[in-house]
């Protein structure tokens, strides 16, 4: 017992050690390193959280990191959060960390590397905690009380000097959390204070940082139905993510093929394919053939997918594309075998196609599309309701969306 509590000052020592020299010479990476915790790479997590679990009283050790600042009793409480997780004991900590709320007022660069590290864990280790708690049977509460104090720190960064550099990633790590427990209309403010301050200059934040924010921002337009300006986010967040990082590059397509789809562009199916989104390949190739049983067939096949995601409601509205291709292949048939009458396309015929799709539908229902499709712009004509035709124009009678959403 005496040696394995001998062999655990002896590892305690080695990491303070280490924290001292990273602090004394300003070397921000390495201080990241020390303070990691959830990362499956993380060097001194376990090296620190065994050694705990044998040396009950580490304070003298401590003791020594305050000759340099006087951050002992953080570091203290730092190193409890990588035993806490070691054990999965996260529930009982107080969440956020002391550390952090010290390294939020350091105005040096290099501490934002540090600062982005606890950032980052102290966002993770809310959310775990809050999964014990809810196992556990108690009310999860860490995340939000972790949101509430990144609110803080962002207003820490937000001044000026160096440190407004790192309040993208902390906007970023907000929206996170956000978008983690459904209160996603708190991003407004957020938002707002990025693009509205006169001391932020986008271009100055890191490509990383920037990319996040459009992805998130993006997301936030497609659920407001504002696919011009989420096509305009998701679209430079696509361009600029690193290509090595197709995980990436995945979810931000899952968001971005919706609103292309809603915009009338259709993706390639090799992209679906390399991407593994393939849950969008039958709703592309309803869009193609104007088939509206294989929409509600992938839409019914994938609800659950669709739902978590938040882009159910998008790729419902799709049907009405589906319904103007539809039309138009009724109208090429009609021109192949009549073109003077072609523009005249009567009920019965859309009612034929409908019931050879297996679309069971009244003639009220289908005049109320026909309709609907003339209001959207998706059809230009008239409902002829007395002879039970639908008049086509005859100069352009399918408007393209050329990348505008229906109005």
């Amino acid at each position: 017992m005496a040696y394995g509590s001998l062999e655990g000052q002896k590892r305690l020592q080695d990491y303070v050690s280490r924290f001292i020299d990273a602090l004394t010479n300003q070397n921000g990476t390495a201080l990241s390193a020390l303070l990691a915790i959830t990362s499956s790479s993380s060097p001194f997590r376990d090296l620190v959280g065994s050694a705990l679990d044998l040396v009950k009283d580490p304070s003298r050790i401590l003791k020594q990191v305050d000759k340099h600042a006087p951050l002992s009793e953080m570091l203290g409480y730092h190193m409890r959060c990588m035993q806490a997780y070691r054990h999965r004991s996260l529930y009982s900590l107080t969440i956020p960390s002391p550390f952090l709320q010290e390294f939020r007022n350091w105005e040096s660069a290099w501490a934002m590397k540090a600062l982005h590290t606890m950032v980052f864990e102290l966002r993770t280790l809310a959310e775990l905690a809050d999964r014990e708690m809810a196992a556990n049977g108690k009310v999860p509460d860490k995340l939000k009380g972790a949101g509430s104090f990144l609110m803080k720190v962002f207003g820490a960064l937000a001044g000026k000097g160096p440190k407004r550099v790192g309040a993208l990633y902390v906007t970023c790590q907000l929206f996170k959390v956000y978008f983690k427990l459904g209160t996603v209309h708190l991003c407004r403010s957020v938002i707002r204070s990025i693009e509205t301050a006169r001391v932020f200059d986008f271009d100055e934040f890191p490509t990383r940082d920037k990319v996040t924010y459009m992805y998130y921002t993006g997301r936030l337009e497609v659920f407001n139905d504002n696919f011009a300006q989420a096509d305009q986010k998701l679209m430079y967040a696509l361009v600029h993510c690193d290509p090595s990082k197709e995980a990436n590059i995945r979810m931000i397509l899952k968001y971005l093929v919706p609103v292309k789809l809603s915009l009338g562009i259709l993706p390639n199916e090799w992209l679906l394919r390399k991407y593994h989104i393939m849950e969008y390949n039958d709703i592309v190739q309803a869009l193609r053939k104007g088939d509206v049983r294989l929409l509600r067939r992938a839409l019914q096949a994938n609800e659950d997918q669709f739902l978590r995601s938040g882009v159910y409601l998008v790729l419902e509205k799709l049907e009405l594309q589906v319904y103007q291709r539809l039309m138009k292949k009724i109208h090429l048939i009609q021109k192949q075998k009549d073109a003077s009458r072609a523009h005249q396309i009567k009920m019965d015929s859309i009612l034929k196609a409908l019931k050879w799709l297996q679309v069971d539908m009244d003639l009220d229902e289908v005049e109320c599309i026909m309709a609907t499709l003339i209001h959207k712009n998706l059809m230009r004509g008239y409902l002829s309701h007395k002879s039970k035709v639908v008049v086509l124009s005859k100069q352009d009678p399918f408007p393209s969306l050329s990348g505008k959403p229906a109005s």
